[in-house]
């Protein structure tokens, strides 16, 4: 039975690292997946609350994260407030149109045709969607190096010092 829960939760850190270039995959809701099969399917999973706590407050930074940063970048390249949420909601679109290449060419072409919309200049609305590239690209390395702090956290937690 500890191999299964142990295999379980290898999966799972697993899967939450593929919902990265899958975006479908909640990453960090399936990180915790992994976390609360250790600590309800070992008699001795007893992870501090140092860790709970700090697993929160990263899983809450990561879920900020990606707004922000598609704000920023789309922003910082020239593009509208209405870009930022076109990029937004290109990234969910693009999710199940060409996956998973689509998570950045819908958000691109979201980005581009708004902006064209709004100003016909297609220098600035090009410049504006690179900015929701460099947004995704951005966003899902900083999300794939908290994610991997907290897989290490975990096993520093679970397996030295418990």
């Amino acid at each position: 039975m500890t191999l299964i829960l142990w295999l379980l939760i290898i999966a799972s850190f697993v899967l939450a690292f593929i919902g990265l270039i899958k975006p479908i995959i909640p990453s960090v809701l399936v990180l915790w997946v992994g976390f609360l099969i250790y600590q309800f399917g070992f008699h001795n999973g007893n992870l501090s609350w140092v860790f709970y706590v700090s697993m929160v407050l990263l899983t809450i930074f990561i879920l900020l994260a990606d707004f922000i940063m598609n704000q920023y970048f789309v922003n910082k390249f020239g593009g509208s407030k209405l870009s930022e949420y076109a990029a937004f909601i290109g990234v969910i679109i693009g999710c199940f149109v060409f996956p998973p290449f689509g998570i950045l060419i819908i958000p691109f072409l979201a980005v581009l045709i708004v902006e064209l919309i709004q100003e016909p200049n297609f220098k600035k609305a090009l410049r504006a969607s690179y900015g929701s590239i460099v947004a995704f690209l951005a966003s899902s390395l900083a999300q794939a190096l908290i994610m991997l702090l907290m897989v290490i956290w975990f096993f520093v937690d679970a397996l030295l010092i418990n």
